[in-house]
């Protein structure tokens, strides 16, 4: 895909650091399959259920909407170094297989159950504000040797939480509780880390800025992707025939229903 000029858009940021980041980094929009446009309904239907308020994890908390959708946002702590990233997703998927958690709007609804419209971009600057590690993507030829050389996904352990209404009862748990494994018959259990996704240069046109590859949709991703800004540090097939997860539809609420998903280090699984 082609990177196109930037566009400067002023944000409201919780940080300086956050604000130099993201100063004139805006990629280029990710193309949209046809597909994932079928998948999902124009509007959402009279049981979709609303957002509700965000869940903050303290009442003194500073919540900073960081694009102008207000679909992105950094809560800082009273402590003013505690931060979590705040992002406002809609339902795109509740059954069938699953190769993402979480895609950028207009991408991957077809094989995703969250979507949310906000560049993936500035969700990684904003979680690297919160004290995150940016690591490498999974490695699947050796750079070299150009051999068959697979290597996980690096980067600081990422807890993914939900919050969202269904059939009118408010519901908090981990993301992974509407990942279900049909081979182990159970949740996913695996601890997502933050991959960093990579940077492409159009050659043809060099002096354009770099595209943001989770901009594609891989921005939370199950089955392993070199795009994904978070990606699971496991083996995980795409073959259709090797799918080990889909979606745990009984969990999940209705399409385009309202959902939180909060973004925040955390230790790594033992």
């Amino acid at each position: 895909p082609r990177a196109t000029a930037m566009t400067r858009t002023p944000f409201l940021l919780a940080s300086a650091v956050v604000a130099a980041a993201l100063a004139g980094r805006g990629p280029a929009p990710a193309q949209t399959p046809e597909k994932a446009a079928r998948e999902v309904p124009d509007e959402p239907g009279k049981d979709a259920e609303p957002l509700p308020p965000p869940p903050v994890a303290d009442p003194k908390s500073k919540v900073t909407p960081l694009n102008p959708d207000k679909t992105l946002f950094l809560e800082v702590l009273p402590d003013g170094k505690t931060r979590r990233v705040l992002l406002s997703c809609e339902v795109c998927l509740r059954e069938g297989p699953l190769e993402v958690f979480l895609c950028k709007k207009n991408t991957k609804e077809h094989e995703a159950v969250l979507r949310v419209d906000a560049d993936a971009r500035q969700i990684a600057l904003a979680l690297e504000a919160t004290g995150a590690k940016k690591g490498t993507p999974v490695q699947f030829v050796n750079p070299k040797t150009r051999e068959a050389d697979y290597k996980p996904a690096t980067g600081s352990p990422i807890k993914v939480t939900l919050h969202y209404r269904k059939g009118g009862q408010l519901h908090t748990h981990a993301a992974q509780e509407w990942v279900w494994n049909h081979k182990k018959k159970a949740a996913m259990d695996a601890q997502w880390v933050f991959a960093g996704s990579r940077e492409i240069r159009d050659e043809d046109r060099p002096k354009d800025p770099p595209y943001y590859a989770a901009n594609n949709g891989e921005v939370i991703s199950i089955s392993n992707f070199p795009e994904a800004m978070m990606d699971l540090p496991v083996e995980v097939s795409r073959d259709d025939e090797s799918l080990s997860f889909e979606a745990k539809t009984a969990r999940i609420p209705p399409l385009l229903s309202k959902v939180w998903v909060v973004l925040e280090p955390a230790a790594a699984k033992k």
